[in-house]
């Protein structure tokens, strides 16, 4: 007759083998997380360095590593505490839609980057607010012949995310990026307005002077 228990090593052990699986995926997969998290901050600093192809090359590093590490945990579907990879992917979606906002391309698509919709969402909603950055830049430079695209792109993803009202569990947390995008779109304006105005009240004077 058997016990209740008579199972319980064959059981034991099967868990403790399935925990090792995912442990040793997880180990693996955190350095290449981190590593895709760094590349990323590289690219954007190269972006707004204006070093394009530097950032580009960033990028198809940040893309494989990416990769490895999605590979990595693929075999533990149910693998808990993964949220670093989540954290790589929306770093990673920033500064490769922040790359294309600048450079005036085709923002790429979430399949293209390779992940997920609400790590995209979020990296986007962070990409258009990095714009800032640029145009303020360029604003200091003398250079006004973006400001107003750059904030009209701000505007257009601000005005689709506001879209994307479904829980946070879904989502990330796109709310809270979306209201912070908010303000740094009403900042960026009133900037941009004030830089404009400036701009035209200084050409106006240099005009009155060589009368």
């Amino acid at each position: 007759m058997n016990k209740p228990l008579d199972n319980l090593d064959v059981i034991s052990d099967g868990i403790r083998l399935e925990l090792i699986a995912q442990d040793n995926a997880r180990e693996k997969a955190l350095p290449l997380s981190r590593e895709v998290i760094r590349m990323s901050g590289q690219a954007i600093r190269a972006i707004h360095r204006h070093e394009f192809e530097t950032a580009r090359r960033s990028l198809e590093t940040g893309r494989r590593l990416l990769d490895e590490a999605s590979a990595q945990l693929s075999s533990c579907a149910a693998l808990p505490n993964t949220h670093f990879i989540w954290d790589a992917e929306k770093e990673f979606a920033e500064a490769g839609i922040t790359l294309a906002l600048v450079t005036g391309e085709a923002i790429p698509t979430p399949n293209a980057l390779g992940v997920n919709h609400a790590a995209y969402l979020n990296g986007m909603a962070e990409g258009a607010s990095e714009l800032r950055r640029f145009l303020l830049d360029s604003l200091r430079k003398g250079d006004f012949s973006r400001g107003e695209e750059l904030l009209e792109a701000m505007d257009d993803i601000y005005n689709v995310l506001i879209t994307m009202d479904f829980p946070d569990s879904l989502t990330g947390g796109l709310r809270r990026t979306t209201d912070a995008l908010r303000g740094v779109l009403e900042k960026t304006r009133s900037d941009l307005t004030l830089s404009i105005q400036q701009k035209r009240l200084e050409d106006r004077l240099d005009n009155l002077g060589k009368i």
